[in-house]
């Protein structure tokens, strides 16, 4: 594709983005072929757990949890070259309870819980503060944080079961 015709998409997603519900967001999904770029897992294999990072020129980068998205957003030098966070037009993550793509700034993630992803322990998008709630008690949840508070220190210490 074109890099001036993948602009004008990425920018008519972006605006689309901004008109719809706070909460519920559209992105691209991960094609069969897609690794995730932190620990290099099929992405597509995991649709129920997939984060996505959306640039102002139309690129992905997909994810195979919310976890790997933390640690690729703590370390853009590292996993994506070349890319700047002022050009994210959009990160979104796959809602447990509903697998509807979400807003990842708004979103409540809990961790501590039973609730194993695809790379073990957790951070567990949910799109309410209620259902983080329920989720939290229903599932042995340590704590529900926000995407602001989430350090990026913090998922190499859910890896190593130290939250």
């Amino acid at each position: 594709m074109l890099p001036g015709v993948r602009y004008l998409l990425a920018s008519v997603l972006a605006v689309w983005i901004g008109l719809a519900s706070a909460q519920t967001l559209v992105t691209p999904k991960p094609g069969a072929r897609d690794l995730c770029p932190v620990c290099g897992m099929l992405v597509s294999k995991y649709p129920n757990w997939v984060a996505t990072v959306l640039y102002r020129d139309g690129h992905a980068h997909h994810f195979d949890g919310a976890k790997d998205m933390f640690k690729y957003l703590a370390d853009l030098q590292k996993y994506a070259p070349g890319h700047r966070r002022e050009d994210i037009v959009a990160i979104a993550v796959t809602d447990y309870y509903n697998l509807q793509k979400v807003d990842a700034k708004q979103a409540f993630y809990v961790i501590g819980s039973d609730v194993l992803g695809p790379m073990g322990h957790e951070f567990i998008p949910l799109a309410s503060r209620s259902d983080a709630a329920d989720f939290l008690r229903e599932h042995k949840g340590r704590k529900v944080l926000r995407f602001a508070e989430v350090t990026p220190d913090l998922p190499a210490r859910i890896d190593d079961g130290k939250f």
